[in-house]
């Protein structure tokens, strides 16, 4: 039992040499773990850096194409408004013309043009370079009488018929794109007109999400930005002489045309940098990842800046911290085992102590691995609530279109409900002249046209409401003489005592068409009305005659009078929105006829000279 025991003591207490090796051994453990230590804290670190910079660079470039797209959406929104207004004939000939009044209602125009579509300020210049009509004309910064010859968008416009150009405004004093377009008469130059841009709604939407944009043009002007001290400064210096012909230009008034306080840490390639930037309020620079995209459609490019600091840092931590979790097990478990090999003949309570003291570790690992778990959820619902936002964003683009072409239906509905609304009035006059006769069988026969006149304005209005739901109705089998009856009751008010002029030959009850009974009425209200207008000089010897015809399929049906006809110049765009001879018209009467026809499958032409003129509409036969 002594020598047992002597045994067992040798294996719990090695002699000293042993002791030293093991201690050596510890060393080189506790060097080798230090290591391991270090070089997984530097690749968790860089890679924790990458993952972060790799998020960030994949919603910043999200977030940068979105405000392009925004951007472009705006741009889009006004270049089609000054080609519209170069074909508009009342502005041709307004200039063409030189009268002063002619100019103050044009100017009256362009306010509620520029009033309805939110355009900055649109103006018309003559030949000369002076402003002539604009829709500030009652504002004391009017640009009426101003010369815009030296501007660029002007000699742009009547070398190149059209230009665009970005510039402080010379009396605003406001930041804007100038979207220009000749007007000519053949090849004569009449004028310009211009429609100003402001972004100032771009600039507080960037700027409300907290993360830097700019759009700096092809020499690396900031034209606009989300902070505003740094418009009109540059990316980079330009040369002396270019620096000199800018500001002699005046395109930026005074603007000192200072670099902007940044520097390049490093390039990353594919438009995307790293740079350092000094923030207005801050006193040292702040890191940012630079991501770079181009504006379709334009010479600019658009910077969006999103901060790398507090995201990498939390990257870079998250990856140690794994890598700790990770590691140090492993490194703990060695150590036992180290440990083990080396004390195995210690007492038990000592190893027991140790297996404790391990469990307590692996506990406390587990736990912060669940906290760093928990922590990656809550970033996976943060993105997938970004994503729903950038969805609403989508869906908002899409009903504001929808708004848009609501808008231009709504034009010729309203124009047309004001006809029942007058025949309304008259048969509410007749019928309280027949109750004070006490004749009560006609006023009961005006009262109840008057209920049917309410039930046609409900059925437009609610014609409208329904586009603005879902779109345009469908096509269904309609009575054409219902229509044309309809059409002729809405008009009689209106044309009370020409109403004899009209010559209707009535297809027969069970001719049906493809369409909708309400917005075919609108057609031939608007072409009967036209056409009544047309003949109205001509008294007792006007004529308009209304005729239907079938053939393989399609019903066709003429509205033809015996007017003075339609000029070349206006028949040439008829069917151009704001292209009108009346100066109380909108131009889309015909428009809107034509595209109800073409929403239903059908088509429509004009034919006109010195005779007369004839409107031929092709429907589907049901």
């Amino acid at each position: 039992m002594h020598k047992s025991a002597m045994s067992v003591s040798q294996k719990l207490w090695p002699s000293l040499p042993l002791q030293h090796r093991i201690r050596r051994m510890w060393w080189a453990y506790a060097v080798l773990a230090l290591l391991a230590v270090v070089a997984s804290l530097w690749a968790s670190g860089e890679i924790g850096r990458h993952r972060a910079e790799a998020a960030l660079e994949e919603q910043a470039r999200m977030d940068a194409r979105l405000n392009a797209a925004l951007l472009r959406t705006v741009l889009e929104k006004y270049r089609a408004l000054p080609f519209v207004l170069s074909q508009d004939a009342a502005l041709a000939a307004a200039l063409a013309g030189n009268d002063a009044g002619a100019f103050e209602r044009l100017s009256q125009k362009l306010e509620n043009l520029a009033a309805g579509t939110k355009a900055a300020v649109i103006y018309v210049i003559d030949k000369d370079g002076m402003a002539v009509s604009a829709s500030n004309w009652r504002e004391p910064t009017s640009f009426v009488g101003n010369d815009y010859r030296f501007r660029e968008y002007f000699q742009g416009a009547v070398e190149r018929g059209q230009a665009e150009h970005f510039a402080l405004g010379t009396v605003s004093k406001k930041p804007g794109l100038y979207i220009s377009q000749r007007i000519s008469d053949g090849n004569s130059l009449l004028g310009v007109v211009v429609v100003k841009v402001e972004f100032d709604d771009v600039e507080a939407d960037w700027n409300a999400s907290n993360t830097p944009s700019y759009v700096v043009d092809e020499r690396g002007i900031v034209l606009i930005t989300s902070i505003p001290s740094w418009r009109f400064m540059t990316i980079g210096r330009i040369a002396e002489d270019r620096l000199t012909a800018i500001r002699e230009s005046l395109q930026f008034g005074d603007a000192p045309l200072q670099p902007l306080p940044l520097d390049m840490v490093r390039n990353l390639g594919d438009g995307l940098d790293v740079v350092g930037i000094v923030m207005p309020g801050d006193a040292g620079k702040t890191r940012f990842l630079d991501v770079a995209t181009s504006v379709p459609a334009t010479g600019w490019h658009l910077q969006h800046l999103v901060a790398l600091g507090p995201s990498v840092d939390a990257g870079i931590r998250e990856a140690r911290m794994l890598a700790l979790l990770i590691l140090l097990p492993l490194m703990a478990g060695a150590a036992f085992l180290l440990r083990r090999r080396h004390v195995i003949t210690l007492r038990i309570s000592s190893e027991q102590r140790a297996r404790e003291e391990l469990e307590r570790r692996v506990a406390e690992r587990t736990l912060d691995l669940s906290q760093a778990r928990d922590r990656l959820q809550a970033e996976i619902v943060g993105h997938k609530s970004t994503e729903q936002k950038l969805q609403a964003v989508q869906q908002d683009l899409v009903q504001a279109n929808r708004l848009a072409i609501l808008g231009q239906v709504a034009a010729g509905v309203a124009h047309e409900i004001n006809q029942p609304v007058a025949t309304i009035r008259a048969y509410a006059d007749n019928a309280r002249t027949f109750l004070d006769r006490g004749q009560t069988a006609p006023a009961g026969e005006n009262l109840e046209s008057i209920a049917a006149l309410t039930e046609r304005i409900g059925s437009i209005t609610e014609e409208l409401k329904t586009f603005a739901r879902k779109g345009r109705g469908s096509a269904e089998p309609t009575g054409l003489k219902d229509v044309i009856e309809g059409a002729v009751m809405l008009l009689r008010s209106r044309f009370a005592g020409r109403m004899d002029t009209l010559d209707i030959d009535l297809p027969p009850a069970e001719l049906q068409v493809m369409g909708n009974r309400i917005r075919l009425e609108q057609v031939l209200i608007n072409l009967l009305q036209n056409a009544l207008e047309a003949v109205a000089p001509k008294a007792g010897e006007g004529r308009v005659e209304i005729r239907t015809s079938t053939d393989a399929g399609m019903v066709t049906v003429t509205v033809a009078d015996n007017g003075p006809g339609i000029p070349p110049e206006i028949r040439k765009g008829l069917f151009t929105p704001f292209n009108t001879s009346k100066e109380s018209g909108l131009g889309l009467g015909l428009v809107i006829s034509k595209d109800i026809v073409g929403d239903y499958g059908g088509r429509m032409e004009v034919l006109s000279d010195s005779s007369g003129t004839r409107f031929i509409v092709q429907l589907r036969k049901a």
